[in-house]
């Protein structure tokens, strides 16, 4: 499988790549011959699981403009290309309704889930993909397609996110493909407060039956930069297990919008790193 991906000896950078999504995103390139680099906010994190990939990582936080800036020269210095740019960190604050939606906590959810990836894109382009090309894929959301309770602010970022793909699709075409992915649950420790407990209801919910793992998305990421999607940008595809069409199977109520009613993921720590 991983030889027909044309990934030996390519170069891809991941964002958040130490755990969930990202680490089975780094683990899927690795895993098809690609050199990694990951970064996320724990140095340690990194370090384990760059010497784990066989590749290399720098620890810094993507909200910060200029990590973005040595993230790109040291995958540069490290490896001497980049040929793929998975942009995966993401915050999920803050939840709850906008209307009691702090301000700053606003700003930072855009921060980092839409300037952050527009930026480490133009250091990118500017370095190594305006000359060679390449190929970026954004991890975005099922729900940025439509409204849910609790997550506005998660989900207006991630519709940004997914109209930003789109349109750097456009700008930076032919040389560089952007497309995005977008998950449906999945199993990560950002969204353990909707699947546990109670994972087998909201998966009796969903026509395929379970949710999501990490790998599940890790393969269509590794599909959209692969030379397999070479006439493939501006795409954005849905990874959900059927959450999309699941009227057509039932007409029972939602699980995860009750979980999301219900319940909260924990405060982040002022140090705890974003993650899938």
């Amino acid at each position: 499988m991983t030889s027909s991906y044309g990934m030996r000896g390519r170069v891809a950078v991941v964002t958040g790549g130490t755990r969930g999504i990202g680490r089975a995103v780094a683990e899927a390139f690795a895993g098809a011959g690609a050199l990694v680099c990951v970064t996320a906010r724990d140095a340690d994190e990194v370090q384990r699981a760059a010497a784990e990939l066989g590749g290399a990582g720098l620890a810094g936080d993507v909200a910060d403009p200029e990590h973005l800036r040595e993230l790109t020269e040291f995958a540069l210095r490290a490896f001497g290309r980049i040929d793929v740019l998975v942009n995966n960190a993401a915050t999920n604050q803050p939840y709850g309704p906008l209307m009691e939606a702090d301000p700053n906590a606003w700003r930072t959810a855009f921060t980092m889930n839409v300037e952050a990836p527009l930026r480490l894109v133009q250091c990118v382009w500017r370095a190594w993909m305006r000359e060679h090309g390449g190929a970026v894929v954004n991890v975005c959301t099922e729900g940025a397609g439509h409204v849910g309770p609790n997550v506005g602010a998660y989900g207006t970022s991630k519709a940004a996110l997914l109209h930003l793909t789109q349109q750097l699709a456009g700008e930076l075409a032919p040389k560089v493909r952007v497309n995005s992915v977008s998950p449906g649950l999945v199993r990560t420790e950002m969204a353990r407060f909707v699947w546990e407990p109670g994972e087998a209801e909201v998966a009796a919910g969903l026509p395929l039956g379970r949710i999501g793992e990490p790998a599940d998305i890790a393969r269509a990421v590794l599909w959209l930069a692969s030379d397999q999607a070479e006439w493939v940008t501006g795409a954005d595809l849905l990874v959900d297990g059927g959450t999309r069409v699941r009227a057509a199977r039932t007409a029972g109520g939602y699980a995860v919008h009750d979980r999301l009613r219900s319940a909260a993921p924990p405060q982040p720590q002022p140090s705890a790193p974003p993650h899938r």
